[in-house]
């Protein structure tokens, strides 16, 4: 597997979290999976214990030759053995694909990524091991299927492989002005639209060279790989492309790994608790609100939010409606960082309800288990989600989800039905402010009948999102790809 992000090496979202949890799955499952991803200035060498596996391993590098290092985690995890891409110029540095300095991509983000990906190659080339597959992901690592059936589809080691690219979010595509291309080593002829797998709209576009020429695509859960094939909206320009791959494209819904989030063994909240004895969130419930600063109010939801500052996750919808939200009897505390415009606008919305709303503008992975163990709502009302991990975490941990029909949290969340026993959250159909609300509203008006909502949480704790069958679908299709 080819990722620039796995935990507990580097993070920044749901990629990393995915691929810190699913190679374990499928290596219980039997298999022999090695991960590869930059070795990143970032990462704690001493605390992972890395080691120098390879010194000098030659990667093409724009039409000369450059040397990559590779290292090996000493504590790699459950049977996986992480492997790390290192090259000083384009990973040394202190982002990943952010120069600090400036707020903007790095300039060289083509070469950075090129480089990793046919690393991946020269790498399988050299450990003496023949994978079966090559499973990229994301727009990162979208040129391997290129390089691969460029310069590596005869070679007697690799021959054989199949290659999977998993699109974890489309709206992240490596776009790249035309001129990137003579950088890359491929075929003037890859470039063109009609006959190549690289143009868009006259320029480069890593993500769609994966989804052209990989053997196979798959997405993370069952909607969104419907939703991208039939809209400007989701399929963010590459919906014709994608609805020209249907037969070889599919959605698996990502699990959660419960040896992290479970509020039953989760090191990081104070108080841990499971379905037949609740005190523990009670009193996670106090902790948050006194590490917000917030009045404790028993009787008054609190609605968590932990996302990323950008459009997609709905936040337009929340500091657009603000004024309706904060007129239901409710507290709400978020976690995130992003978009600066919306970092100003929820310290003004924070200075306007000050004991009502706290923001966290930061990345700190013990507040967004406390968030999780001590809110009461989690809400996520984006305007697309491929997956969505939070929702999930939201139901194990007894907090009740209130989401956006979109993608995963479609398929992860079932709708408030007083008549039915398998009901987990609110649902709400249309990106308007209304329906997100009236959503919310459903919710606060539940909250006090404390026998039914008591029904909703344990509905929530007792359904099942682990890697287990999530590893079975990805395994099949292993297997009818590489005929096994």
């Amino acid at each position: 597997m080819a990722t620039a992000e796995a935990g507990p090496y580097v993070r920044t979202g749901g990629l990393g979290d995915v691929m810190g949890a699913l190679p374990a799955a499928l290596a219980a499952r039997g298999h022999d999976v090695k991960v590869v991803l930059p070795r990143y200035k970032t990462i704690d060498g001493r605390r992972h214990r890395l080691s120098l596996l390879l010194d000098d391993v030659p990667v093409p590098d724009g039409g000369e030759m450059s040397h990559a290092s590779i290292e090996r985690a000493g504590d790699s995890a459950r049977g996986v053995e992480y492997l790390f891409v290192g090259h000083s110029d384009y990973f040394g540095r202190a982002g990943l694909y952010v120069d600090s300095r400036s707020g903007t991509d790095y300039k060289d983000n083509h070469l950075r990524f090129a480089f990793f990906s046919r690393a991946v190659l020269e790498l399988a080339r050299h450990l003496d091991w023949r994978p079966d597959i090559i499973h990229v992901h994301d727009w990162q690592t979208g040129l391997v299927p290129a390089y691969f059936r460029v310069h590596y589809a005869h070679d007697p080691v690799l021959q054989n492989c199949r290659t999977i690219l998993t699109v974890h979010n489309l709206g992240y595509q490596g776009l790249f002005e035309r001129e990137c291309f003579a950088d890359l080593d491929l075929p003037e002829e890859m470039f063109y639209a009609a006959t190549g797998a690289v143009e868009f709209y006259d320029k480069v576009n890593f993500l769609k060279a994966g989804i052209v020429l990989a053997d196979k695509v798959t997405t993370v859960s069952p909607r969104y790989a419907r939703e991208i094939q039939g809209s400007e909206e989701f399929g963010c320009g590459l919906q014709g492309v994608l609805a020209a791959r249907a037969a070889d494209l599919m959605g698996i819904l990502n699990g959660v790994d419960y040896s992290i989030w479970s509020p039953k063994t989760d090191r990081l909240i104070p108080f841990r608790y499971g379905p037949t004895n609740l005190s523990g969130k009670r009193m996670s419930r106090v902790a948050l609100l006194n590490r917000a600063g917030l009045p404790l109010r028993e009787k008054i939801p609190i609605i968590g939010l932990v996302t990323r500052l950008t459009s997609q996750k709905g936040i337009d919808l929340l500091i657009e409606g603000a004024a309706e939200l904060f007129k239901l009897d409710i507290q709400m505390v978020i976690l995130g960082d992003g978009d600066a415009t919306y970092h100003r606008s929820l310290k003004i919305l924070e200075k306007e309800y000050p004991d009502r709303l706290r923001v966290w503008f930061e990345f700190n992975d013990a507040l967004a288990h406390l968030i999780q163990a001590g809110s009461d709502v989690f809400l996520m009302p984006s305007r697309y989600e491929p997956c969505g991990l939070n929702q999930m975490y939201a139901l194990k941990y007894g907090t009740v989800p209130v989401v956006r029909a979109v993608g995963g949290l479609a398929d992860t969340v079932r709708d408030y039905d007083p008549h039915t026993s398998d009901s987990t959250g609110f649902v709400f159909e249309d990106y308007t402010c209304e329906e997100m609300i009236g959503a919310v509203s459903r919710a606060v008006q539940l909250f006090p009948r404390r026998r039914e909502w008591g029904k909703l949480m344990k509905a929530g704790m007792r359904a099942d999102f682990s890697w287990a069958k999530s590893a079975a679908s990805y395994e099949n299709l292993f297997r009818l790809l590489s005929g096994s």
